[in-house]
């Protein structure tokens, strides 16, 4: 099936891009990588008559170290993620999730601001963002303003984003010395969605785990914080007993998503063996 006509925009700047946005309204949507949006206008399940584009504008892609925390412009490919060297030193789990995102094809174009926006419920990025415990910064209409990763996932392609705003960068604090994280996924062989995936992120001292975000996606509407997980892992000993007994724990809570194809029963199974993995890789990290 062949979209419904629009016309494009190439916006030379943020303030151009939320300018055009403010001008066309509903009837207007953002592009950048386009492997979220194009598929779903072929369809005709999205149908807007303008399409701004935000690829070009400077300063929207890269990625650089600043006030203890990596800055992540919203336009930075996957492939960036996946091979930047400071990713790969600085914050490992980032860019071993980016490398599991889809094909060559979808990682060079597809890019971290459109995967957090959309806030597809299989996507990658969402849950290693909330293991972060990153920030968001958008611009709209009425400024800029700065959105906590953990209030930024509302529901099923929903995010906290005001109309007429885009996301610029993201800021993700890096962890303290003694941490480590890791991303576990098991992909669809055909889309490479995760049918399940799970970051986590563990600080150790004095071998006693001090800090744990753990997250989920691919299962739930959205992605979600493994709160129980958490609370079991902290205070506790670094150890493969102590893990095993928090990641059973990752189910609470955990509403699963409505899925033909899949058994909720064998889905939470699923959680628990990869939350399983993604902490004992992670301990490993820290240490």
């Amino acid at each position: 099936m062949y979209p419904v006509s629009f016309e494009y925009h190439r916006a030379g700047s943020v303030d151009e891009a939320v300018a055009l946005l403010s001008r066309f309204g509903e009837s207007a949507k953002l592009v950048a990588g386009g492997h979220s949006l194009l598929p779903l206008m072929k369809l005709r399940l999205a149908e807007p008559r303008h399409l701004v584009d935000i690829r070009r504008i400077p300063g929207l892609s890269g990625v650089r170290e600043e006030g203890g925390a990596l800055i992540i412009g919203a336009a930075t490919p996957h492939h960036v993620l996946e091979r930047s060297p400071v990713v790969r030193e600085r914050l490992p789990m980032l860019s071993e999730a980016a490398a599991q995102i889809g094909d060559a094809q979808v990682r060079n174009m597809g890019t971290i601001g459109g995967s957090l926006a959309h806030a597809d419920p299989a996507a990658d990025l969402p849950a290693v963002m909330l293991a972060l415990g990153a920030e968001l910064v958008a611009v709209g209409p009425k400024g800029r303003r700065a959105l906590p990763v953990d209030r930024f996932f509302v529901k099923l392609f929903t995010t906290t984003l005001s109309p007429g705003e885009l996301l610029t960068e993201i800021r993700v604090p890096l962890p303290p010395p003694g941490s480590g994280g890791a991303y576990a996924k098991l992909p669809h062989p055909a889309s490479r969605y995760a049918v399940v995936g799970v970051a986590a992120m563990v600080t150790v001292s004095g071998r006693k785990i001090t800090e744990a975000r753990v997250a989920i996606t691919g299962v739930a509407a959205k992605a979600v914080r493994a709160s129980a997980t958490e609370a079991a892992l902290v205070g506790q000993g670094a150890e493969a007993a102590v893990l095993a007994a928090a990641a059973e724990r990752a189910v609470e809570g955990l509403t699963v998503r409505s899925d033909p194809r899949m058994d909720p029963s064998y889905w939470r199974a699923l959680t628990v063996t990869y939350t399983r993995r993604a902490l004992a890789a992670a301990l490993e990290r820290a240490g």
